[in-house]
């Protein structure tokens, strides 16, 4: 099975689900029940892995449908970019400043769990489901879901002696949820992916589903400027012996090395947009799609080699940067197929999801609801927000900073002598030109370092 085939089978299963409502549809829906959720989260996947964010080659045609019937959001980011803290961050609204997950052992307190948003919508009258990858610390709520199919940790993408990918279970299980919905009894379904995670520790980093093996074979994956060596060697000696050196070498380190990753990374993506064509489909053979409200984003994203790296944890775009769409069916046509710039974070998506369902938000939340910006409406918005990392191991770094549109400060907390980075997003998008120790930016440098320790304290 070559690239084109897949291509082909999946344009026509598209076809076959494809999401469109119309107006009437939209306005039926708004006078109806509150929305069904549906909060799709995918691992390590940078912003620019889907063809609707401009990559040209990896093929996610269910997800593009659902960006051009939807919103796309070209700024999404992750307050901070490890599994944990970030997921704590999706379910609680918080900075990790307040909600405390810096390592994967630490668990939410009792009253920040009872205030997550799957909570909230279960304690309105929401039925709940969670699929997949938990991945915060502590003993798994299973039974405070309705219906559960969790796992603690990374999980495998095969288990031995079991030739179903992990993908495909997580599929099947959604399917089975699905099936027990009622037009008349709104659920919220949470489902976190495995994928496109590397299964640490393993030779072979990215395990696709055997279905996707020949796909990419007919393409070359280009390599872009910032992986080369020069760039590796302009990084102060403790990030060039970091751990995302040592996942580097394991991962990205040959041509050939690099060509096998990437496309295997694309694949794994890929399977993720199969089961949002699946579940597109099983919406609308039950009637649901047309009050159903679609989020997809990760958790944060991924080094594919940038700065001679791997991983993720740093506060550079490749890391911090995410995808995000939702599909909304209830919005009119002239709100639809809309791409925002407004810089939205991953603490904004529990305060949608409350508001979305028509629940009570605590004061708790820190994120700003997006749903304003879904009408249409021009809310006032952030012009900054605050990057942290404090996770606790002796090779990555700590570090916080600041992002406004045009500037990003990088404040590595425990280096000796200290390091900040300063870089012009608009004349230098790629971040290789570190302005800190630049007389003719000193201004900026102050300007944002300031920002830094104001946000440092108003976050907590």
């Amino acid at each position: 099975m070559n690239s084109k085939t897949i291509l082909i089978a999946g344009t026509a299963l598209l076809a076959c689900a494809a999401v469109t409502a119309t107006d009437a549809d939209a306005a039926d829906a708004a006078d109806g029940a509150r929305p069904n959720i549906i909060f799709l989260l995918s691992d390590d996947q940078r912003f620019d892995t889907l063809g609707s964010m401009g990559n040209p080659i990896i093929q996610t045609p269910h997800l593009d449908q659902l960006a051009a019937e939807g919103v796309l959001f070209r700024n999404s980011f992750a307050t901070t970019s490890i599994c944990a803290t970030s997921r704590a961050s999706f379910l609680t609204g918080q900075y990790a400043r307040r909600h405390g997950v810096h390592d994967f052992r630490t668990i939410l307190s009792p009253d920040a769990f009872a205030n997550t948003y799957p909570m909230l919508l279960r304690e309105s009258g929401y039925r709940t489901a969670f699929i997949g990858k938990w991945g915060v610390g502590g003993k798994l709520p299973a039974e405070n879901f309705d219906y559960w199919d969790g796992f603690a940790g990374q999980g495998r993408y095969f288990y031995p002696d079991d030739p179903v990918h992990i993908t495909q279970k997580l599929e099947e299980s959604a399917v089975k949820f699905l099936k027990t919905a009622k037009a008349d009894e709104p659920f919220c379904m949470a489902m976190s992916f495995k994928a496109a995670h590397c299964q640490d520790g393993d030779p072979h980093p990215f395990q696709p589903d055997h279905r996707y093996d020949a796909l990419y074979n007919d393409v070359t994956i280009p390599t872009v400027p910032k992986t080369e060596t020069a760039v590796f060697e302009n990084l102060p000696e403790w990030l060039q012996t970091s751990e995302g050196r040592v996942r580097w070498q394991i991962r990205f380190a040959t041509p050939e090395m690099y060509q096998k990753s990437v496309k295997d990374y694309y694949r794994l993506i890929t399977g993720l947009d199969r089961v949002v064509g699946t579940i597109v489909a099983q919406l609308r053979e039950q009637n649901l799609l047309d009050n159903t409200v679609i989020i997809y984003t990760a958790d944060h994203g991924f080094f594919l080699g940038e700065y001679g790296l791997a991983g993720k944890w740093l506060m550079y775009e490749e890391s911090i940067r995410t995808p995000l769409l939702i599909y909304d069916p209830r919005l009119s046509q002239a709100a639809r197929g809309k791409i925002y710039d407004e810089m939205v974070l991953n603490i904004d998506i529990a305060p949608t999801i409350v508001e979305l369902a028509g629940a009570k938000r605590p004061e708790t939340m820190q994120g700003a609801s997006l749903v304003p910006l879904l009408n249409g409406e021009s809310p006032e918005w952030r012009e900054e927000w605050f990057y942290e990392h404090l996770f606790p191991h002796k090779r990555i770094p700590k570090s916080e900073g600041v992002r406004t549109a045009r500037w990003k400060y990088i404040r590595y907390v425990e280096s000796d002598p200290l390091r900040e980075e300063l870089y012009d997003l608009q004349a230098d998008p790629q971040e290789l030109d570190n302005l800190a120790g630049n007389a003719q930016h000193q201004s900026a440098l102050t300007d944002m370092r300031q920002r830094w320790e104001r946000l440092r304290e108003d976050l907590r």
